[in-house]
């Protein structure tokens, strides 16, 4: 195998969930392992056109959050044409909401491999969920102890093995899931709030334009805020980053889905590791 050189973290992450997983699977490989760092947030809508090209001397941690149980349907296009492997090892991540990651975590397992990459590792990780009151205190030190030895495994597998490597994990995926997830409201009937935007408190919001600034889709009108002429994907990064807590979301369809989960999933779910 030839020898690596660098890490780069590569992540979509509209409200840092994802980012912080990745980036404690990519600080703790470079501490185990002596190599630099660097950073690739895919995030914004300018990071959305480049190419990236590794090699057999990148190890690539690639992290992204599960939307409706699979890698976002808007996100997912990127993932599959804007990053190419060449031979690169890698470690894949996924957050979810205390749900389930479902397929989100064997599909870019997939992905990455169709790219050229060999995956060495899976991680699907507990976060507090982006819009919804469950898995407050997640991830949690239990979380954090298992991604730290899910982490050492991977460092210890690149040390340890010569030659190519080849992909030799099988990550747990939802047969039964097969597409996205349908979206139940509270009375478990499904929801489709796929038009459901964001709405502004106009006696709150002090126009900093922040919000258009970290939508990923571009989708908040940066010289009227109130306005949302593209594709919202509820990420949720426009009421995160609010500093004045001016958004917020309204759509009746969304809050039932909202209240499912607040009243279904409060058990804690497992985070899963497989190397």
């Amino acid at each position: 195998m030839q020898k690596i050189k660098k890490i780069t973290l590569v992540f979509f992450s509209p409200t840092g969930n994802t980012k912080a997983m990745v980036e404690a699977v990519g600080n703790r490989l470079a501490e185990k392992l002596g190599l630099p760092v660097e950073q690739d947030d895919f995030t914004l809508p300018a990071a959305h056109t480049a190419v990236r090209t590794y090699s057999a001397e990148d190890l690539v941690v690639f992290g992204v959050p599960t939307y409706a149980g699979r890698i976002p349907n808007k996100v997912l296009p990127f993932v599959q044409t804007l990053f190419k492997g060449n031979r690169a090892q890698a470690a894949a991540v996924v957050t979810f909401g205390n749900r389930s990651f479902d397929n989100s975590l064997s599909e870019l397992h997939d992905e990455l491999e169709k790219n050229g990459f060999s995956v060495l590792g899976a991680a699907a990780v507990v976060c507090h969920h982006a819009f919804a009151e469950v898995g407050i205190d997640r991830p949690n030190t239990a979380d954090m102890e298992a991604l730290a030895a899910f982490t050492d495994s991977v460092a210890e597998k690149l040390q340890i093995e010569t030659g190519l490597l080849q992909s030799s994990i099988t990550v747990r995926r939802n047969e039964a899931l097969t597409a996205y997830y349908v979206p139940l409201g509270l009375d478990g009937k499904p929801v489709n709030f796929l038009k459901a935007k964001p709405a502004t408190d106009t006696e709150k919001c002090d126009n900093c334009g922040v919000c258009a600034a970290r939508c990923p889709m571009a989708a908040i009108d940066k010289n009227d805020v109130t306005s949302v002429p593209g594709t919202c994907i509820k990420c949720q990064a426009c009421v995160f980053h609010c500093h004045t807590k001016a958004k917020y979301f309204d759509n009746e369809l969304f809050l039932s889905h909202k209240a499912m989960l607040e009243q279904n999933y409060t058990r804690p779910a497992v985070s899963e590791f497989f190397v």
